[in-house]
């Protein structure tokens, strides 16, 4: 908010400044040379035929004086040396100083700096860019007609993304080139809003993808994020939950701001929050004073086992990896900035001396305050009551070897690397367009920038080309929205045992050809935890295979529930979302995490049921074989012959083909088995029924030709009228049999319906109609036997065939009667199960009723096995 309102202020007096000032090749350029005010930046200046201005941060605060409004205004003080920021403005020294020496860069062509402190203040930042920009500044302009080359080209800065946005947006209006070494805010990777800024530096949306890539890899799906009360903070923020829930990474616990200043309460309230949520993950984007007032709170409330995760703004941070700290902060995971090497950079900071003709003037004040800093020292005169007070002057030749100062440390080059490399890309920049052929250029006419005119506009359409590799090995190019080829290091905040602190490389993340690519040594990781091992962190544990997840009401989508796969679903992934059938020929198993083929079932020969029924009937076969034997040996005694010996013999012979179509019905179905099952069992059956319905009428026959003029119905019902009978009647039901297979056969069918995970194998009738045919013919052909033998029941004994004929018909009727609903209600293989014990249970019944009495008297009453015992019994009885 304060940027924008910084930015229109200035556009506000930029707009008059334009309208008062004469026309020159740039609206922003004057063509008179007046001072602004007595106020004076920090800076640090070298001339040169093309100048470079810098912005960096180099005091950690700045305090402005009241203002009475009755006297002149007292210019702000700096306060708080910050070293690092201070070999961040000499890494630019450096660079400018290099390129001067390279003859293959720039030939002909001397670059000079002007290097401003911002003091880490919007308004002091951008007094400083302007400044720059104008050549407003006291002495900056050497040339005092403010013509030519215009006062900077290019300006490497500013530290902040909340200053580079309001500097930008200014520079912007006139295609003034802006090289950020640390702005990382994704919004300035709008090319309309920001269409001549650059960075070396890359943005928060990479650095947000690269975290959460981290997640994913570590299963940290529940996490909170702390975010900076800035443009930093806040576009890092959106950018996280908009890309959180792009790539399904997880959710966020939490999402809290943290204040400017040592706001107790809400500090208090923020680590509160953090405490009781379940997340175990913390991510920050903010800046090191956000992080100092921040973990003071949590070492008040004592809130470890958090795993941090930090961007590139505090990754570093040394204040923060203290002995109090490290036991809380142990084990953070930092997206830090590519590492560079500089060569000769250490023997160029040794050669750095004060400005005594300048004592901390214009010239060169920011050299002389770090030495008054590192040396505790002051230049003269000093403020009264110094050297009283047992300080020192400085000389300006003290050994800065023999005092311990971060300037020296360049082991760990970071922030320094990339204004390195700004300054090299403005250079080359500059050197591409020196290089134009006249006549060949890329601006309007086909002209070329040159040395005595040069635009800062020109400058941006070559940086917008430009592409060359640092000596350290790595490429800088820039894309279409001016951002830099991403890449960052991957650091760990390792706690030693004797209590030291050490941060230490275990990973990158770099944009490839394959997209980001993540690179993490997870065997060098150090966790602060007592398992040693990466923590979880999830609002549910994941769903295992077998169930699906179920989003709780009203919370976010990495919270829910664990639902397991109804029967016949499955999952098997992790965390599925849903179940998925499995085919028809399977099912589920009893973890509902793979699909199984389901159990076929039938009336096998080999289970229990199958054994029992295939005995019955192969009993009934070899009983009906015996009996046939004992007719066929006694055949020529009256018991065999009173009553039709050939009808008897073709009864025991379709008997046995009843006992035999039984096993039919076992085995698993096939189109022949079950086509021929139920012909079998109607022929076989109708064999049987018809050769008791023709002895019936026999016996009738008999009885009626025994009576006076009864002589000729034995002539009528003849031995060839008997078999013809039979045979007609057998006829028809073949027939019936016949026009059901061609109409609509039987089939075997896989049945699902019983038993969802079983598959019943059997055998469709085909035609209803058909099936209800043939067992209507039986069961007429069966009443009608019954209906003649009951009608024959009082015969005469020697005729007592009649009570056998009727007795083993209701048998026979009632067999069948209760076969019907039975086999209507039974599922799959019980239903052939009930037809066998139908087929079985009817032919014993035949069996026993008819022929049982007649084996028991030709077996065991051999007396009674005569023409006499017979004929006797019968005349007795008359």
């Amino acid at each position: 908010m304060w940027a924008f309102f910084y930015v229109n202020l200035l556009m506000y007096f930029m707009l008059l400044y334009s309208y008062f000032s004469s026309a020159v090749p740039s609206p922003l350029y004057s063509t008179s040379c007046q001072l602004q005010g007595q106020f004076h930046l920090n800076g640090m200046h070298k001339a040169g035929d093309v100048v470079l201005g810098g912005v960096f941060q180099i005091h950690f605060f700045s305090v402005f004086p009241d203002q009475t409004f009755i006297s002149e205004p007292q210019q702000p003080t700096c306060n708080g040396f910050d070293v690092l920021g201070f070999r961040q403005a000499q890494t630019m020294a450096f660079a400018i100083d290099e390129i001067n020496r390279n003859p293959n860069l720039l030939p002909n062509v001397t670059l000079g700096y002007s290097l401003y402190d911002n003091c880490l203040k919007l308004g002091i930042g951008l007094r400083a860019a302007l400044s720059l920009a104008s050549g407003q500044e006291e002495k900056v302009v050497l040339d005092e007609t403010c013509v030519g080359t215009p006062p900077i080209l290019g300006i490497v800065g500013d530290s902040s993304s909340t200053s580079s946005i309001a500097i930008s947006t200014v520079y912007g209006l006139y295609r003034v080139p802006l090289v950020s070494y640390f702005a990382t805010c994704s919004c300035m990777s709008d090319r309309q809003k920001f269409p001549s800024f650059f960075r070396t530096i890359p943005s928060d949306a990479f650095q947000v993808r690269a975290m959460i890539q981290i997640l994913i890899l570590f299963g940290w799906t529940w996490t909170g994020l702390l975010v900076s009360d800035d443009d930093y903070g806040l576009h890092a923020a959106q950018s996280f939950q908009s890309d959180l829930v792009q790539t399904g990474g997880g959710c966020l616990a939490y999402v809290e701001v943290l204040p400017w200043g040592n706001d107790q309460a809400e500090l208090r309230r923020i680590v509160d929050v953090m405490r009781k949520s379940t997340a175990r993950v913390v991510i920050v984007f903010a800046h090191e004073s956000h992080m100092i007032n921040l973990m003071e709170e949590v070492v008040r409330q004592n809130v470890t086992g958090l795993q941090w995760m930090a961007s590139e703004a505090w990754t570093a941070a040394a204040v923060l990896q203290t002995p109090q700290l490290m036991p809380y902060l142990g084990g953070t995971l930092g997206i830090a900035i590519r590492r560079g090497e500089i060569a000769g950079f250490r023997d160029f900071l040794l050669q750095i001396r004060p400005d005594l003709q300048h004592n901390n003037s214009y010239g060169n004040s920011i050299v002389n305050q770090f030495w008054e800093d590192t040396f505790q020292c002051r230049f003269a005169p000093p403020p009264t009551g110094w050297v009283e007070a047992g300080g020192a002057l400085c000389t300006g030749n003290e050994d800065l070897e023999n005092v311990e100062t971060d300037l020296l440390d360049i082991s760990n080059l970071r922030s320094e690397y990339n204004v390195y490399k700004a300054v090299y890309a403005l250079a080359f920049a500059l050197d591409d367009m020196l290089q134009c052929e006249p006549g060949r250029g890329p601006f309007s006419g086909h002209s070329c920038g040159n040395l005595q005119r040069l635009e800062p506009w020109q400058l941006v359409y070559y940086l917008e080309k430009v592409n060359f590799t640092t000596p350290f090995g790595d490429q800088v190019s820039f894309d279409k929205n001016g951002d830099a080829l991403p890449i960052y290091d991957i650091m760990n905040w390792l706690w030693l045992p004797d209590g030291r602190t050490k941060v230490q490389n275990v990973g990158a993340v770099k944009e490839s050809f394959k997209g980001e690519e993540l690179i993490l040594d997870e065997d060098k990781i150090f966790w602060n935890f007592e398992s040693k091992q990466p923590p979880q962190s999830v609002c549910s544990k994941s769903c295992p295979p077998g169930t699906r997840m179920a989003r709780k009401k009203g919370e976010p989508e990495c919270c829910f529930d664990c639902i397991p796969c109804s029967e016949g679903e499955i999952s098997n992934k992790t965390d599925s979302m849903e179940c998925t059938s499995c085919p028809e020929d399977f099912w589920s198993s009893p973890q509902h995490d793979h699909c199984v083929p389901k159990k076929t079932e039938f009336l096998s020969y080999y289970e229990p049921l199958g054994i029992f029924l295939t005995t019955t009937s192969l009993l009934g076969t070899i009983i009906c074989a015996v009996v046939l034997v004992i007719f066929t040996y006694h055949r020529s005694t009256p018991m065999v012959r009173a009553n039709n010996s050939e009808l008897s013999f073709l009864l025991l012979l379709s008997l046995k083909l009843c006992f035999l179509c039984s096993l039919l019905f076992m085995g698993r179905p096939s189109l022949w088995t079950c086509q021929l099952r139920h012909a079998a069992f109607g022929i076989s059956f109708v064999l049987c029924v018809s050769c008791i319905l023709v002895k019936t009428m026999v016996v009738l026959a008999v009885f009626k030709a025994s009576k006076p003029g009864g002589g000729a119905s034995l002539k009528w019902f003849g031995a060839v009228q008997q078999r013809g009978t039979v045979l007609v009647l057998t006829c028809i039901q073949a027939g019936i049999c016949t026009a059901w297979i061609v109409s609509a056969s039987p089939a075997p069918h896989k049945n699902t319906q019983y038993y969802n995970d079983k598959i019943f194998y059997e055998c469709v009738v085909g035609s209803t109609v058909g099936f209800a045919v043939l067992l209507g013919y039986i069961g007429l052909l069966a009443i009608l036997s019954f209906l003649l033998a009951f009608l024959a029941r009082n015969l005469p004994d020697n005729f007592n065939e009649a009570k056998l004929i009727t007795f083993s018909m209701l048998i026979f009727c009632a067999v069948w009667v209760a076969f019907v609903p039975a086999y209507v209600n039974s599922p799959g293989k019980y239903a052939d199960a009930v037809e066998v014990f139908a087929i079985l249970a009817s032919s014993f019944g035949l069996l026993v009723a008819l022929f049982g009495p007649k084996c028991y008297t030709i077996l065991l009453r051999p007396e009674r096995n005569t023409k006499k015992a017979i004929m006797g019994r019968g005349t007795t009885k008359s």
